[in-house]
């Protein structure tokens, strides 16, 4: 898809996490996706990373629901760049719940535990 004028192409804004990966480096970083496309993203990184980002790099970034996806980086504008996909994905997967699996599934995705019956006038506690 480099080189082609991607914009027309529906989007949707949204805030997710996703893991970067350089190509030719072993770490990751960890980066803010605000918009999804099926054909590409925006993403938004650290210092440390939007200073080795430049235009045509190759890296790949793991989404959620949907695993890693080989791309293209086709802008970088302050701490915010582009990255077209190798392949198109769907986007759809990455906006969906996280498996709920109990023991798995991440603190903020569990039932607190902490609500009470109001019946119950011993099971709250006086502030």
């Amino acid at each position: 898809m480099p080189g082609v004028d991607t914009r027309h192409i529906a989007r949707d804004s949204l805030f997710l996490l996703g893991e970067l990966r350089l190509k030719g480096e072993p770490h990751t970083h960890r980066v803010k996706v605000r918009n999804l496309s099926n054909g590409g993203m925006m993403a938004e990184g650290d210092a440390q990373l939007n200073a080795r980002v430049e235009g045509g790099a190759h890296l790949s970034i793991q989404l959620r629901n949907i695993g890693w996806v080989d791309g293209t980086v086709a802008w970088v504008q302050d701490n915010r760049f582009g990255i077209a996909f190798a392949r198109e994905i769907d986007a759809s997967l990455a906006r969906a719940k996280p498996a709920q699996d109990g023991e798995h599934s991440p603190r903020f995705t569990r039932p607190s535990g902490i609500y009470t019956s109001a019946a119950d006038p011993r099971g709250l506690r006086k502030i």
